[in-house]
C-alpha cells in the first residue's frame, strides 16, 4: 500500500509560509499504464490547487509567470491561460526557459524575447542574453510564479532557471511561488555524486546528486535555505502524489518536457544517458528514441552488449540495434550505424547512472583508438563536458586509473548522505 501524500493541513501550513513496481517501464500512453492510472486516481498538480485557493502572498498582485508548455493542469489548460483568466491575480509578464515558451526550440538554442500571441503579454527570455530575470524584466511585477515540469536529474536547466528567478525575486523583495509537480521518475531513489562547488554551472547549479529524487518545490525550499537566498517563498504542493509514484501512476498526461525526452522511459534513462553528450558516441538525438540508445559508426555493438549483459546489472538489459540518424542531428547526421538500446526490466532496481558509466568503460576498453571525450557542440575544450556533467574531476581520473568501482561506491555513500540532508525540505511521504 502506498504512503499517504501531503495532507490538506500541510498545504495550509505551507500556504501560510510554514516549513515543514512495475516489472518494466511501460509507456505512459500504453493501455496498461492508463488502466493503472485510472485505478489509482489522478494526482492534481500544484496549479490546480493554486487555482482553487490563490495564496495570500500573490492574491490581487501583478504577477510574472516563469513557465513553458509543461505548465498546464490535468485537462491540458495552460497555466498562462489559467492565470490570465483569473480574477485573483493580474498576469502581466511571461518568462521563458530553455526550449522556449512552447518547448520546441533545440537544446542550447538561444531564445529571443517577444510577445505571446494569445495573450499579448511580453515574453522575457531566460535562455539568451541572461539566465536570470533582470530588474528591467521585473519592472511592475509584484510577485513571481514558477510552473515548469522537471524530470528529476541535476543536468537539466529548468531547476537552474527556478533558482536564478528566485534569487531575482528575493533581490527585488517580491514573493516567489512554486506550483509543484511530481518528479516523473519518483522521489524515492537517489543516485550519483554530489556536485562540487568548483564545477557548478547552468546544468548543475546546486550541490545535489545526479538523480536527486526531489520535486521542484522541494528543491526551491532547499535552495532558499542552503544558499541563504531569503526569498519570500510559497510552495503549492501537488495533491495526491507520494514519493514512490512514477509518472504513469499519477493519472496525468505525458507532455514532453523537452524535445528529446519523448517518453517516461527516456526520463528514466536520462540520469545516465546524458553522459553520452560528453563522448563521440550518439546520445540518440536524431533517432526515434533519444536518450534510450547510443551508437557510433565504429562501435562493435554486439561485443559491448555481451559485456554489459554479463555484468547482470539490476533492472536493465542491453540489445543491439541499427540507428538511422536524421540529417539535422549534431552527431553523425544522415548515417546508419550500429547501436545499443537500453531496456528497463525492473525500474525500481535499475540504476541508470551506474549502467551508462560502466558502458563507457567497456567501450573505452574495446575501442581505445576510436573513443573520445568531447562535447555535444564541439565548442567546449576537451573533456570539459564530462567534468561539467559529472560535477567533479574524479570521474575522468577513475577512467584513466581504472578505479571506477571505487568511485561508484563513494558516490553511493554520497547519495545516502544526501537523503539525510534533504529530509527537512521534503513535502511528500
Amino acid at each position: 500500500m502506498r504512503k499517504t501524500a501531503v495532507t490538506g493541513l500541510a498545504l495550509a501550513l505551507l500556504a501560510a509560509g510554514c516549513s515543514p513496481a512495475a516489472d518494466s517501464a511501460d509507456s505512459a500512453d500504453s493501455p496498461e499504464a492508463a488502466e493503472m492510472s485510472a485505478a489509482q486516481g489522478a494526482v492534481r498538480p500544484g496549479v490546480a490547487v493554486f487555482m482553487d485557493s490563490v495564496p495570500a502572498a500573490v492574491r490581487g498582485k501583478r504577477v510574472g509567470l516563469v513557465t513553458n508548455h509543461t505548465g498546464r493542469d490535468a485537462d491540458g489548460t495552460s497555466t498562462i491561460d489559467l492565470l490570465h483568466g483569473s480574477d485573483a491575480v493580474e498576469l502581466v509578464a511571461l518568462y521563458s526557459p530553455e526550449h522556449g515558451i512552447r518547448g520546441s526550440a533545440a537544446p542550447g538554442e538561444h531564445i529571443a524575447s517577444g510577445t505571446d500571441e494569445q495573450t499579448g503579454l511580453p515574453v522575457h527570455s531566460l535562455y539568451g542574453a541572461t539566465h536570470k530575470p533582470s530588474p528591467e524584466m521585473l519592472e511592475g511585477v509584484e510577485a513571481l510564479v514558477f510552473d515548469i515540469q522537471d524530470i528529476g536529474t541535476r543536468q537539466y536547466t529548468y531547476i537552474s532557471t527556478m533558482k536564478l528567478a528566485m534569487e531575482a525575486a528575493a533581490e527585488r523583495g517580491i514573493p516567489f511561488v512554486v506550483l509543484d509537480r511530481p518528479n516523473p521518475i519518483g522521489g524515492h531513489i537517489v543516485e550519483g555524486n554530489i556536485l562540487e562547488e568548483a564545477h557548478e554551472s547552468f546544468v548543475g547549479i546546486h550541490p545535489i546528486p545526479i538523480r536527486h529524487g526531489m520535486t521542484t518545490g522541494e528543491l526551491a525550499r532547499m535552495f532558499n535555505d542552503e544558499d541563504g537566498i531569503g526569498a519570500e517563498l510559497t510552495v503549492v504542493p501537488a495533491e495526491g502524489w507520494s514519493r514512490d509514484q512514477w509518472w504513469d501512476e499519477t493519472g496525468l498526461p505525458w507532455v514532453n518536457p523537452s524535445p528529446n525526452i519523448r517518453r517516461l522511459e527516456a526520463a528514466i534513462h536520462y540520469p545516465g544517458t546524458v553522459f553520452w553528450e560528453a563522448t563521440n558516441l550518439s546520445e540518440g538525438r536524431g533517432t526515434e528514441m533519444p536518450f534510450e540508445q547510443t551508437g557510433a559508426p565504429w562501435l562493435r555493438a554486439a561485443e559491448v552488449v555481451d559485456s554489459m549483459n554479463a555484468m547482470n546489472l539490476p533492472g536493465v538489459r542491453f540489445d543491439t540495434v541499427t540507428l538511422t540518424v536524421e540529417e539535422s542531428a549534431r552527431k553523425f547526421p544522415g548515417e546508419t550505424m550500429p547501436g545499443i538500446r537500453y531496456v528497463v526490466t525492473d525500474r525500481e532496481a535499475y540504476r541508470p547512472v551506474e549502467a551508462t558509466l560502466r558502458m563507457i568503460g567497456v567501450i573505452r576498453r574495446l575501442h581505445p583508438d576510436a573513443f573520445e571525450w568531447r562535447g555535444p557542440n564541439q565548442r567546449e575544450p576537451h573533456m570539459m563536458t564530462l567534468t561539467r556533467h559529472g560535477g567533479t574531476l574524479e570521474l575522468l581520473a577513475a577512467y584513466e586509473d581504472d578505479t571506477l568501482d571505487a568511485l561508484l561506491e563513494k558516490w553511493s555513500r554520497e547519495a545516502a548522505e544526501f537523503e539525510t540532508r534533504r529530509a527537512p525540505f521534503l513535502l511528500y511521504q
